[in-house]
C-alpha cells in the first residue's frame, strides 16, 4: 500500500503548526548589527587606508615594492644605490 499526502503550506506555517519559535526578529536583529559591523569596518579595508598602513611602518618599503614589481615585470634591475 502507497499513501502520498501533499501539504501545501509556507515555511512560517509549517514552522508554526509544528511549534517552532518565530526567529524572524532574531534573524533580523543579527542582519542588522551584521550590516552595522560591516559598515563601520569597510573604510579600515578601503585600499588607500591599506597601503597607508603598509607604508607607515617603514619608510623605504614603498622603494621596495616598486622594486620588487620592476624586478617581476623584468623591466630593469636593481637600483644603482643597492647595487654592491
Amino acid at each position: 500500500m502507497k499513501v502520498n499526502i501533499e501539504i501545501d503550506c509556507t515555511p512560517l506555517e509549517a514552522r508554526q503548526f509544528f511549534g517552532l519559535p518565530d526567529v524572524a526578529p532574531m534573524q533580523t536583529a543579527v542582519m542588522d548589527k551584521l550590516q552595522q559591523q560591516v559598515l563601520s569596518n569597510i573604510e579600515k579595508v578601503s585600499p588607500e587606508s591599506l597601503i597607508q598602513s603598509w607604508f607607515t611602518f617603514d619608510p623605504k618599503l614603498a622603494e621596495r615594492f616598486q622594486d620588487m614589481f620592476v624586478a617581476m615585470a623584468g623591466l630593469g634591475g636593481t637600483r644603482s644605490s643597492d647595487k654592491r
